[in-house]
């Protein structure tokens, strides 16, 4: 067996672009994510929030607009690696693990504000308006999400015996 077709056989694929659709479907439908981070024990904490994604390149980048929680906050210096987790009742399942990453930077502030009123990808997203009074309240803090692996499963697939599709970033 040749590694392309390995790859094959174990769901593994080189570009995003192969999973970006079935991505951008289940996110947009599932729209709620589980974000999971580690202590300082190495002991998870899970808590349910929305990130939104932009997905039109090569490589995906997530957004998280949230309170800066001192728990989160510890997790994350830390140990920035954190992992996002979808699910419908159809079985089908997105995982996106990230590294993330604190930023200030009003403009950028702005844009993840504008993600979220629009929805990105269609479906997630909500409008801000109705936790923060804009992208300069100092409470609307934003993390960004540089995925190094999406796992994309769909339930049909499942049943199917079709291999999860998991895409990895490189490293290069």
């Amino acid at each position: 067996m040749n590694s392309g077709s390995h790859a094959r056989s174990c769901g593994r694929v080189q570009d995003f672009a192969a999973v970006r659709e079935d991505f951008d479907a289940i996110v947009g439908a599932v729209v709620y994510s589980t974000m999971t981070t580690v202590d300082a024990e190495g002991r998870p904490r899970s808590r349910v929030l929305i990130p939104v994604w932009e997905t039109g390149g090569e490589v995906p980048l997530g957004w998280l607009g949230t309170y800066r929680t001192p728990v989160k906050t510890a997790h994350l210096r830390g140990n920035p690696h954190a992992s996002f987790s979808y699910w419908s009742p159809a079985q089908n399942t997105v995982s996106v693990d990230v590294v993330a990453e604190w930023i200030d930077d009003l403009r950028v502030r702005e844009h993840v504000w504008d993600l979220y009123r629009h929805g990105s990808p269609p479906g997630a997203g909500y409008d801000p308006g109705g936790f923060w009074e804009g992208p300069d309240d100092p409470r609307f803090q934003v993390l960004r999400l540089e995925p190094w692996r999406i796992q994309v499963l769909r339930g049909r697939d499942l049943v199917s015996g079709v291999p999860s599709r998991i895409w990895r970033r490189d490293r290069g």
